[in-house]
């Protein structure tokens, strides 16, 4: 399995053959490496619905139909463009042929602002478990610290958790440190940081914070191989 970081909270996962983009804010996110044009993943799966998460799915998925994993509210929305969609919620899983998807709590809002400035009520925001190749990937989301992060990490060998660090709008470092003690991950990645000035951070605080080689501090375009 094959694991990439791609700015913001963009992770594209290879496995079974498959192109998995989680979260694939690309346009408009200076902080990428990936282009639209480039791009033509085989599943996207989405922790919640604003736009900087949501990013370019439809463009994306259009190309070569699909599949959008998301709760059930924004499955929905988006089925109405026209994409193929599975919708889920919070701590439903299901195994598709790639692999098997979990969704977490996550504590954060979800909503979606459209073209004409319209706010759309997205559902709750999630978390995700993806399990494939007897290996786990867990990805945060947005959200704050929260205790069931602990259950996640006693029932879950989590291999790599993507952990968003940016504060104001989710966990920042200091928190963020604490969840990666309740998760017990092997591998912590800090994600969704510096891509506006309100999340500004130095990712190495975050990396002291942890137990020495634990934590790493990955690039746009970084790769990691379990």
């Amino acid at each position: 399995m094959d694991i990439s970081y791609h700015g913001h909270s963009v992770v594209k996962i290879i496995s079974g053959g498959k192109v998995i983009l989680i979260d694939p804010f690309i346009k408009g996110n200076e902080l990428t490496d990936l282009k639209v044009e480039e791009e033509a993943p085989d599943v996207i799966i989405l922790t919640h619905g604003h736009n900087d998460h949501v990013g370019d799915t439809i463009e994306l998925a259009k190309k070569k139909s699909a599949l959008v994993i998301a709760n059930f509210e924004i499955a929905t929305y988006l089925s109405w463009q026209g994409l193929q969609t599975h919708g889920m919620h919070i701590g439903g899983a299901h195994t598709f042929s790639f692999g098997t998807v979990k969704l977490t709590q996550a504590f954060h809002g979800s909503s979606f602002i459209t073209d004409k400035k319209e706010m759309i009520y997205m559902g709750m925001a999630a978390g995700i478990l993806f399990k494939a190749e007897g290996k786990t990937i867990y990805h945060a989301g947005d959200t704050s610290l929260f205790t069931d992060m602990k259950l996640i990490g006693e029932y879950n060998d989590i291999d790599v958790a993507f952990l968003p660090i940016g504060d104001n709008f989710t966990m920042g470092p200091e928190d963020a440190a604490i969840a990666s003690e309740f998760l017990r991950a092997k591998t912590v990645v800090p994600m969704h940081y510096n891509t506006f000035p309100p999340i500004k951070q130095n990712p190495q605080s975050f990396i002291e914070r942890l137990p020495s080689g634990n934590g790493v501090i990955m690039k746009a375009g970084d790769e990691i191989k379990l």
